[in-house]
């Protein structure tokens, strides 16, 4: 969410901003509703400002001329409800446009479409070249009893699976690398709740554009996603003191989408799924453009340092404008090598939002004047379970289809270097 008055004065930039990011928005409309509720607002304090005047005067009168007087401040008392009840109505119309704004993509932001125009920045690793065809991890991890993809989904549904054996065990082990490598850099870890209240997705934006891809509880909750909900959520209104920023967290969780619009895409194995494991990193610092950037860049040289350690060949992508949420500023993606498919997947997303995630969850510090300002919050993913099995198999495949285990892992898994 961007500010109102920011919005009334950078009517073109907002305008921009939609065309950029492929965005449905008439900002029309949020104007016409903010002027609304602003005439509405006024006509409310004149009312109530009558009322109170009426109240004081009725105290020192008496006879006929109180009775006037209460009569007339009935016929107030009537109008203010019903201009009260039209208040309510028309911010609720305008909140639901204000929530519809989309923020502003930074200038080093590549425009485009989609994914297919997002832009190469850095590529680190060496492809491994197999004398062999190489097989899909679908195939290595049957064979090898590393998944049971068929009973999974037996118990539960489409896109189930159980992961099973060694694929058990490095699961456990690269979650417990991956917060090594994060905490090493003086994050603080966290265990966070993945059901959480509305009121945490309607601060990280995931609602209400994105409700089609939430599972819902009986009693009105969401299970998320991503860690960042609930995360983002540990300081909801309330002020940091400054001291406190950078605040830096790791967060692990279960999480749960629903893959809506998906239908058709990757329905095999283990890139999408409906049920899987992030450790996500979550940063809230001051409101500086440059904070954000050095921050932003921070939390992917952790998640690089991670796949580095894993030894798995990657490249980085600048995400264009068409393949932005509508609060990100800007976003990376680090994208592994596949080599059953002869293309990098996405493993990772890395984004800096400014405060449109703060002022929708009124995270607030006092800067070195005192003054109550809006934080500034970024979210990169540190490591994204079980899709990093992907990669990580069939990158380490042998003609004979044992798989080798990353030398980073091995202390995990009693020293053992081979699955076979």
């Amino acid at each position: 969410m961007l500010d109102i008055k920011f919005i009334r004065e950078n009517k073109e930039l907002i305008v921009e901003a939609a065309r950029k990011k492929r965005l449905t928005f008439n900002i029309e409309d949020l104007l016409k509703a903010d002027d609304s509720r602003l005439k509405l607002v006024g006509e409310v304090d004149d009312l109530r400002r009558q009322q109170n005047e009426a109240s004081d005067a009725i105290a020192k009168a008496s006879g006929d001329e109180k009775s006037k007087m209460i009569d007339k401040m009935s016929a107030v008392k009537t109008d203010l409800q019903k201009k009260e009840e039209e208040l309510k109505e028309v911010i609720k119309a305008w909140q639901k446009l204000m929530l519809e704004v989309p923020n502003i993509p930074d200038m080093s932001v590549p425009e485009g479409d989609d994914d297919s125009d997002n832009k190469e920045v850095k590529v680190w690793g060496k492809r491994p070249e197999f004398a062999f065809a190489p097989k899909s991890h679908v195939e290595l991890m049957t064979s090898l009893k590393l998944a049971d993809f068929d009973r999974g989904a037996k118990v539960a549904g489409f896109r189930g699976y159980f992961l099973k054996n060694e694929a058990a065990e490095l699961s456990l082990a690269l979650w417990q690398y991956a917060l090594k490598v994060v905490t090493a850099d003086g994050f603080t870890p966290l265990l966070a709740p993945i059901i959480d209240r509305p009121e945490m997705f309607m601060g990280t934006g995931y609602l209400p554009q994105g409700e089609d891809d939430l599972y819902k509880t009986q009693d009105g909750e969401y299970l998320a996603g991503t860690a960042e909900v609930p995360t983002m959520g540990y300081y909801f209104d309330e002020v940091i003191p400054r001291e406190h920023l950078p605040v830096k967290f790791v967060a692990f969780s279960p999480c749960y989408r629903r893959e809506a619009g998906s239908h058709g895409k990757d329905t095999k194995g283990l890139i999408r799924l409906h049920e899987f494991y992030k450790i996500e990193q979550v940063v809230l610092c001051e409101a500086n453009h440059e904070e954000s950037v050095k921050w932003h860049e921070k939390i992917l040289e952790n998640a690089e340092k991670i796949m580095q350690g894993l030894e798995l060949p990657y490249h980085v992508v600048v995400n264009c404008t068409g393949d932005l949420g509508q609060g990100q500023v800007k976003k990376y993606d680090i994208e592994a090598w596949v080599p059953s498919e002869n293309k990098y997947r996405e493993t990772h997303s890395i984004s800096y939002f400014h405060d449109f995630q703060t002022r929708r969850s009124n995270i607030k510090y006092k800067d070195e004047a005192g003054k109550t300002r809006l934080a500034h919050s970024l979210n990169g993913t540190a490591l994204a379970s079980p899709r990093i099995l992907v990669p990580l198999i069939e990158n380490n495949q042998q003609a004979d289809g044992s798989i080798l285990i990353p030398e980073v892992l091995q202390p995990y898994l009693g020293g053992r270097t081979i699955i076979k």
